[in-house]
């Protein structure tokens, strides 16, 4: 139905279909096979099917499904990568950040903090610690400026627009993960388990959803046994184990796409390096129903336009921007490498599987039954021939093309580390002497991380119930600090100062503090932002408020306060008068578990 329209847009802007198409040609023969085959397999099941033995939502819209092709499952992977490495929308308002202050931009824009778990390489000593040097050399002095007048309020409410289909779409099948982007996985070596063998945890947020997004299997064959979970339309095991390796996957989150303004002419042309020139228009047939319960159908005729840089992905008031991704490569496919790892029987057979892997960029964690442990992030991450793609180019120029991807020997690893743990959590990966930033463009903040490499650090031999007790945690890191430094500056109601010493910073159910920290929380992040002009409140909480508390910071301090004592006391009476108008006044009422709550 209409519903959908723009959703269908948006997915048919992107070309996947033709995409999977010349991927196919790709892939080695032994996995075109492996397709062909699992084709089969769903089509002859289709085949066996009436009107009365067809799952019922096929009879309820009287739809009955077309064959499966080998495509179909490629294109599976495309939605995995638009899933997990979109990020275009993230570039649009780094830009509309040059409007504050250089310290504030650089506050905002940092990614070092005391609590990171790095992986890989070292965070360079001296200069600003607050600052993150690279992400704004992406452009010249001059682009930037040019492009900083260029993203008006429209781009940007075109943008986020633009994410909602996104997030309508993903949503649709259970794979919008941004409220809950909390993967993680860890490797624990031999060396510090309690019977000597490696333990390897992996737990992949996603929504709950029906139909499901993961699938428990066992494949077995003459030449292989392996198990764990997949995707439905997928032949192969995602994360799991055969009899030799185990693996799994956490989400990296590098810089993968970019954003280009495209300057156009009255003849519709539009600007490149070498003049104008006419953009490729590629035409598209949506089929819509009337009303999804009828059969009559409308086609609705949509023209999508491709400069040399990419696919117009939004225009507002003339303005047009083109956006590059790793995905619209046909040479990166998603699941050539899960097809060899399935296989694999040691680190070397691993890594040559990884070799393979295009998709959205992952943290491979690996234990054997000889007792090795290692990690690799794999994917393909560009080279730009200028800056590190966080923040939009000038499509007339040179500077945003790519010049190739980060070769494969010099993506961050490790096999049997020293310490003979391994953490990953979306968390920066590697230090600032990484010659890649783009490597950690869009890592999450590391308070999972440093809580699980805490926790599983300070014992000597880890047992299955100790991984256990790590997954169930509930410590929240900068709610604790939060409450600590409420009481430390005195300026706590006695109500609240009493619930905060009491309190042990867990998020429990039960727990009124885990609430009211929350709520202050949130109250303190708004006043930061209120004179920022339109800077998400989110990039406020997760990289400015911990430290701008902890360290009493001046140009944080909202203006209407004269210091930070004045701006608890505020936040704290707010949030206690409006618990108090939704529960009642009684504070044993204000719970965690009564606010927060999960559906399915």
């Amino acid at each position: 139905g209409s519903v959908t329209l723009e959703e269908d847009k948006r997915w048919r802007r992107f070309g996947f279909a033709g995409i999977a198409n010349q991927s196919l040609g790709e892939l080695t023969p032994e996995l075109r096979a492996a397709l062909n085959d699992y084709a089969h397999g769903v089509n002859a099941f289709i085949a066996s099917l009436d009107e009365k033995t067809m799952p019922i939502e096929f009879r309820i819209l009287q739809y009955k499904p077309k064959e499966w092709l080998p495509t179909d499952t490629i294109v599976i992977g495309k939605i995995l990568a638009d899933a997990l490495s979109t990020t275009w929308q993230h570039d649009l308002i780094r830009t509309s950040l040059n409007k504050l202050s250089p310290e504030k931009f650089a506050d905002l824009t940092n990614l070092v903090t005391p609590y990171d778990v790095v992986l890989f390489g070292k965070d360079n000593k001296g200069g600003n610690p607050r600052g993150n040097k690279g992400a704004q050399d992406s452009v010249s002095a001059t682009e930037n400026t040019l492009l900083t007048g260029q993203v008006s309020a429209s781009i940007l409410t075109a943008a986020t627009n633009d994410e909602q289909l996104r997030a309508d779409s993903l949503s649709r099948v259970g794979l919008y993960a941004e409220d809950l982007a909390a993967s993680n996985n860890w490797v624990i070596s031999g060396k510090r388990t309690v019977d000597g063998k490696p333990i390897l945890a992996n737990d992949p947020h996603l929504m709950a959803s029906a139909p499901g997004i993961w699938y428990m299997s066992h494949l077995s064959t003459p030449t292989m046994r392996v198990s764990g979970v997949t995707f439905p339309g997928v032949p192969g095991i995602v994360i799991g184990h055969n009899e030799f390796i185990a693996w799994g996957a956490t989400n990296v989150g590098p810089d993968v796409q970019d954003i280009y303004y495209e300057a156009q002419n009255a003849q519709g042309e539009y600007k490149t390096p070498t003049g104008w020139q006419k953009p490729t228009v590629r035409k598209e047939k949506i089929v819509v129903r009337s009303n999804p319960l009828k059969t009559e159908t409308k086609t609705v005729d949509y023209d999508i336009t491709e400069t040399r840089n990419g696919v117009i992905v939004i225009e507002d008031s003339g303005k047009k921007y083109s956006m590059k991704w790793t995905a619209f490569n046909p040479i990166n496919n998603e699941f050539e490498a899960f097809f060899a790892m399935n296989r694999a029987r040691n680190w070397n057979e691993f890594k040559n599987a990884l070799k393979t892997y295009g998709g959205a960029t992952q943290n491979f964690v690996y234990a054997d039954v000889k007792g090795n442990i290692g990690w690799y992030a794999a994917g393909r991450i560009p080279i730009r021939k200028t800056g590190d793609g966080s923040m939009p180019y000038d499509g007339s120029t040179t500077n945003g093309d790519w010049t190739g991807y980060i070769p494969f020997n010099e993506l961050p690893n490790l096999y049997n580390p020293p310490n003979g743990l391994i953490v990953t959590a979306n968390q920066r990966i590697v230090g600032t002497s990484y010659k890649y930033p783009q490597m950690s463009t869009r890592a999450s903040s590391p308070w999972r991380a440093r809580r699980i490499y805490d926790s599983l650090n300070s014992k000597t031999k880890i047992t299955m119930d100790d991984v256990r007790d790590v997954q169930y945690d509930t410590y929240n890191i900068p709610l604790a600090n939060l409450a600590k430094e409420f009481v430390k500056s005195g300026a706590a109601s006695p109500e609240t100062s009493e619930l905060f010493k009491n309190w042990d910073g867990k998020m429990t159910a039960d727990s009124t503090a885990a609430l009211l920290a929350e709520q202050i929380m949130g109250c303190v992040a708004i006043k930061m932002d209120d004179d920022l002009l339109g800077v998400p409140n989110s990039i406020v909480r997760e990289r400015v408020v911990d430290w701008a508390l902890r360290e009493k910071v001046a140009r944080w301090l909202p203006k209407e306060f004269k210091d930070y004592k004045e701006l608890f006391q505020y936040c704290d009476s707010k949030r206690r008068s409006e618990l108090s108008s939704k529960y009642g006044t009684d504070q044993s009422q204000w719970l965690w578990g009564k606010t927060w709550q999960s559906h399915f």
